[in-house]
């Protein structure tokens, strides 16, 4: 990505890095001092970033090796699971993280718990195992401590359900991600919700990555156990249900991070499902400068966007795709069978913060493992994270 191009000049890694994109020498920093690849740089890695295993208390039938097995299956890439923490008074260190399942899978795995307070929930996501009993005991300070914390602990905390009796009540200044997209159960309100909660802290500056997570609790019953009272959920939200795709500069849990950090992220209804990759041309020269994740200081020129479907059996049906601008619909677009995509064109004001992500609407797509989700999930297809002007770091 060039460093500066017609007196715009591309900002990586959302509006905190302040270094440009691909100078030729060190890969720019983004949030915290992740490194943000290039535009080819990187790779698409598959995964879930809410899951519960049996190491949680109103988990049921649902070990590691279980939850690992079935996303293996699905050609799932990391995983991050993000038991309750309050269920082993803050000590995820020897439950979760010491399971043999975890330590030897062949996935990427995230170290993670789910916050569990009694203002909200959040997860921590992490590539090294820290101190997560110190952040436990911190459940009831102010916000100021906690996030001071976090930030000293290098941990990547995240936003969970913000639109549920079990929202994140606390500062959305101390967190990194919001979790958009909960469950694979799509037209209940709550997801809607939280996209809007998303628009209110994107329009006031914030440049909160947008992530998924099933919520997973429950496995399936194998031959000899006993069904549990909530095993009907099993084939209806499991792993994968949604699928947050990150672009990563390698396979590794450090770049998982890094990219979640920096935007770089898409979330789909489950991994068979297609993948929407948001771009933008700022010299009109056909090839792409920007993507999900970038900030630009705009200079006034028209800006061409293109959205694209990526991964999945081309559909007897077009589908939609929604552009979100500051909040509020900018325009809708359809995407026909045969193409894999569409662009537009709009000008970002000099010297204003805006934003633009879209969202992806259609026929949906069966997820073998899960059979039942696209029967829950409604006609969600995808979503992007945004692409941003003028943001002030």
């Amino acid at each position: 990505m060039k460093r500066a191009i017609s007196r715009m000049v591309v900002v990586c890694g959302t509006a905190l890095s302040l270094l440009a994109c691909g100078d030729g020498t060190e890969p720019p920093a983004g949030p915290g001092g992740a490194p943000v690849p290039g535009l080819t740089d990187g790779e698409w890695l598959a995964g879930d970033l809410h899951v519960h295993s049996e190491h949680s208390d109103d988990s049921s039938l649902n070990p590691v090796a279980r939850i690992t097995a079935l996303a293996q299956s699905a050609g799932m890439d990391y995983l991050a699971l993000t038991d309750h923490d309050n269920h082993v008074d803050g000590d995820i260190a020897h439950h979760t993280w010491t399971d043999p399942d975890f330590l030897n899978s062949p996935l990427i795995m995230l170290y993670g718990a789910e916050w569990t307070t009694q203002r909200g929930h959040g997860n921590t996501f992490s590539a090294q195992p820290y101190d997560h009993q110190t952040l436990y005991d911190l459940r009831d300070e102010a916000d100021t401590r906690i996030g001071e914390h976090v930030r000293r602990e290098g941990i990547h905390l995240s936003a969970n359900h913000p639109a549920t009796s079990d929202h994140f009540g606390f500062s959305y200044d101390i967190v990194r991600s919001i979790e958009v997209w909960q469950s694979a159960i799509w037209p209940n309100g709550t997801n809607e919700a939280a996209l809007v909660i998303w628009d209110d802290m994107l329009k006031s500056g914030r440049d909160l990555t947008g992530r998924g997570g099933s919520d997973s609790h429950h496995g399936y019953p194998q031959p000899g156990e006993t069904p549990s009272s909530n095993s009907y959920q099993a084939p209806a939200n499991n792993v994968g249900t949604p699928t947050t795709w990150v672009f990563a500069a390698d396979r590794t849990a450090q770049a998982v991070v890094d990219a979640l950090d920096n935007g770089r992220v898409s979330v789909s209804a489950n991994p068979a499902a297609p993948r929407v990759e948001f771009h933008a041309d700022l010299d009109a020269d056909g090839a792409p400068d920007m993507m999900m994740g970038d900030n630009a200081v705009a200079s006034g020129e028209p800006v061409t966007f293109q959205v694209k479907l990526v991964g999945s059996a081309p559909a007897l049906l077009p589908y939609t795709v929604r552009v979100v601008t500051d909040g509020y619909e900018l325009m809708s677009l359809t995407i026909f069978p045969g193409q894999s995509g569409v662009q537009f064109t709009d000008t970002p004001p000099v010297g204003q913060r805006k934003y633009y992500r879209v969202e992806v609407t259609g026929p949906p797509t069966l997820y073998p493992q899960v059979p039942l989700s696209i029967a829950v999930g409604g006609n969600m297809v995808a979503l992007s994270n945004p692409i941003y002007f003028n943001f002030d770091p």
